[in-house]
């Protein structure tokens, strides 16, 4: 517990509150973080070495130079340019007007205490890690710190050296359990070792937008193997696969990787699991053929796209993804959730089913509710529930439960509950205010849908690691898909491995980035 005036409180919540913001979907800016960061119960004026009254508040001042920090900027001068030319900014900050160069030279080399500016330092390099883990575009790299050598530092808080350390030492582990799961099956006598054909994916993963062709040119000069696959051929091995050998691959080796994490008791409070459908880049060639694999987009547009299912743990487990399938076309919701929770249930402890709203077909629900799980659901409003969201809102109510019967047909029902829910800041002034969930459970549940947004930030970085392709082979399409879920998973197993060992603990925002992972694995896989 801290009092109003405590800095190491302030850091302590800047730390919390950047580590969840950055996890929602919508929330991709460091400068909109910073211009939201709650500050109205701190009281700075402990901090303020000012007596008389000043034109600025010393909140507004603080996140002023937390934004220099964040870029960078060693003069007042950068500041001063960069408010004056966004005024928006400027708006959200509070200022109404933009201080001059030399009040804000003043502000922070004579009104801030010097414990209030290393705390404005920290509070950066906090955001800019936080940001940077959940694959948010950041303004500069935060430096590391390694700390001091003396009697009083805090063994409980491990340095960048130790996580680094650590992270090299799992990130090889895990990699010799993992990657022989997977198999080309070809045969004995081949020049070219198998090893090289995953170590060549995964370097494809580490570059943006890297086809196999130039990947692999590329990998011949980076590699230490004194053999490595030519792009075709590399193409060639994989199109041979069929979608049931990927998918039986990568369950394995999500097996090997659960296997590891489970020695850690943080892995048993597992328990929900989120299902979500991901569209590949709008599809602009001709689909002549493919017809049934390259289909149209969620949002009902004239685009056609790959779209990939997954089941992915969530909540305050290690973010996996369990398993991913292929989605083609007439395939129903039903059985892409009845397949995808085959593999979750074989894989780990199962309780609660997180889905959006394009799955809330009554016969989805019903088979979930078969399986003993729980559910939630977001429902597509219809005429009786728009009617009812209109009494509520003329009652000015903000949440409202009821029991409802969906028909299975022959006379059978799914009982579930609807709970409305009003938004708080809607742009609608109308019915729209509201949102409807469906659940089979205590409506306490509501508050676990949440976490389904860690399945889209997840997708967001399961995309960085994809190889680039132009080809239209359904297997090959999908497994630079499955791969890409394969390194991401790799990576937060990996760093929850290293936070236990480092803390005892697990905390859900990553102390080991996606780009530490992926490097060691390249030294790992033999490239570099």
């Amino acid at each position: 517990m801290y009092d109003r005036t405590s800095l190491t409180g302030l850091e302590s919540d800047v730390r919390i509150v950047s580590g969840a913001w950055f996890t929602h979907h919508e929330h991709i800016s460091v400068e909109q973080f910073v211009s939201e960061l709650p500050l109205a119960y701190f009281q700075f004026e402990a901090h303020d070495c000012y007596e008389d009254p000043t034109h600025y508040e010393m909140d507004t001042l603080f996140r002023v130079f937390v934004l220099k920090e964040l870029h960078g900027w060693e003069h007042e001068t950068a500041l001063y340019e960069y408010l004056e030319s966004h005024p928006e900014l400027c708006e959200r900050l509070g200022l109404e007007t933009v201080p001059d160069q030399s009040t804000l030279w003043r502000s922070w080399h004579t009104r801030f205490s010097d414990e209030l500016r290393e705390t404005v330092q920290k509070a950066a390099r906090t955001i800019l890690i936080k940001a940077q883990n959940a694959d948010v575009t950041v303004p500069r790299e935060p430096e590391q710190i390694l700390p001091a050598r003396c009697d009083d530092v805090d063994e409980s808080v491990p340095d960048d050296r130790a996580i680094l350390d650590n992270t090299d030492r799992v990130t090889e582990h895990v990699s010799r359990v993992v990657f022989p799961a997977f198999s080309l099956n070809r045969g004995e006598g081949c020049e070219v070792h198998e090893h090289a054909f995953w170590d060549l994916q995964t370097y494809l993963g580490l570059r943006e937008r890297l086809a196999a062709n130039e990947g692999a040119r590329s990998f011949v000069y980076e590699s230490t193997r004194e053999r490595t696959p030519l792009g075709h051929a590399h193409r060639d091995h994989i199109r041979d696969l069929s979608i049931e050998q990927i998918r039986a691959m990568y369950r394995q080796a999500i097996r090997r990787l659960i296997d590891e994490v489970a020695e850690t008791e943080t892995f048993f409070r597992a328990g929900i699991v989120a299902i979500d459908i991901t569209e590949a880049a709008p599809f602009t060639g001709d689909r002549t053929g493919h017809e049934d694999e390259i289909i149209g987009t969620k949002e009902q547009t004239d685009e056609y796209a790959y779209q990939w299912a997954t089941v992915q743990l969530v909540g305050n487990a290690v973010p996996i993804v369990l398993d991913a399938r292929p989605v083609r076309k007439g395939e129903t919701r039903l059985e892409i959730v009845e397949d995808l929770l085959d593999s979750a249930e074989d894989l780990a402890h199962v309780d609660n089913v997180l889905m959006d709203r394009e799955f809330d077909s009554q016969h989805v629900l019903e088979m979930i509710s078969q399986r003993g799980l729980s559910y939630v659901v977001p429902k597509r409003m219809q005429t009786s529930e728009k009617s009812q969201a209109k009494r509520l809102l003329q009652r000015d109510q903000d949440r409202y439960e009821t029991d409802r019967k969906l028909h299975l047909g022959k006379n059978e029902w799914h009982e579930t509950t609807l709970i409305y829910r009003r938004k708080k800041d809607s742009e609608h002034d109308d019915y729209r205010q509201y949102s409807v969930f469906m659940t089979n459970g205590a409506s306490g549940h509501l508050t676990e849908y949440g976490y389904r947004w860690e399945i889209e930030s997840g997708y967001r970085s399961i995309k960085r690691f994809m190889a680039a392709t132009t080809s239209k082979n359904f297997g090959l399409r999908f497994f630079y898909f499955a791969f890409a879920c394969l390194l991401y998973s790799i990576w937060r197993a990996v760093d929850l491995l290293v936070q236990v060992e480092l803390t005892g603990e697990y905390e859900h925002s990553p102390i080991v980035t996606a780009d530490n992972t992926l490097t060691l694995l390249k030294k790992e896989t033999g490239i570099g």
